[in-house]
């Protein structure tokens, strides 16, 4: 495996989470990756979660980041972040929260967004650390494939009979 050295790492990541609107999270090991929408700005990945946005798991220092490519669906780059809060009211957090505004999709109140995140949710800047997990050119060979969490669902049984229906 090669490896990229530091401006083509943060060109591919930076190209790789500005044409993709939502990025994986996984903040341990073993933990499950969720799905997150964010926004690409001032050089890092912004997110906003909790109350009636999208749930995000507790992000440590440490956050592995993964974006998928938009030609195959596959993985592209996974990478680890710094995940940094943003504090409601500063100058960084007002321009995140504007980015973030204009991206959010079929908000219920639109107008008052800035207030509802600063009072119930977070704002959290996922900056890269330089560190690439995978590449183009440095992926595992298994699929990493997580099995499917619990759950009392189950697959539906035999159609009922219907007077009418063709026999096979």
């Amino acid at each position: 495996m090669e490896e990229l050295d530091e401006h083509l790492a943060r060109a591919l990541i930076e190209e790789a989470c500005k044409k993709n609107g939502l990025i994986w999270l996984s903040a341990g090991e073993g933990e499950r990756p969720r799905a997150a929408w964010h926004v690409w700005h001032d050089g890092a990945a912004y997110v906003v979660g909790g109350g009636a946005e999208q749930p995000l798991p507790e992000l440590p220092g440490m956050v592995r980041v993964s974006v998928r490519s938009k030609d195959n669906g596959g993985r592209l780059v996974t990478w680890l972040a710094r995940a940094v809060p943003v504090a409601p009211g500063t100058e960084e957090w007002q321009a995140a929260v504007a980015q973030l505004a204009g991206k959010r999709l079929n908000a219920p109140d639109t107008e008052g967004l800035p207030e509802r995140w600063a009072t119930e949710s977070r704002v959290i800047r996922l900056e890269p650390t330089g560190q690439l997990v995978e590449h183009p050119g440095a992926t595992p060979e298994d699929s990493e494939a997580v099995p499917p969490p619990p759950s009392p669902a189950t697959t539906r049984g035999r159609l009922p009979f219907v007077l009418g229906r063709r026999r096979r």
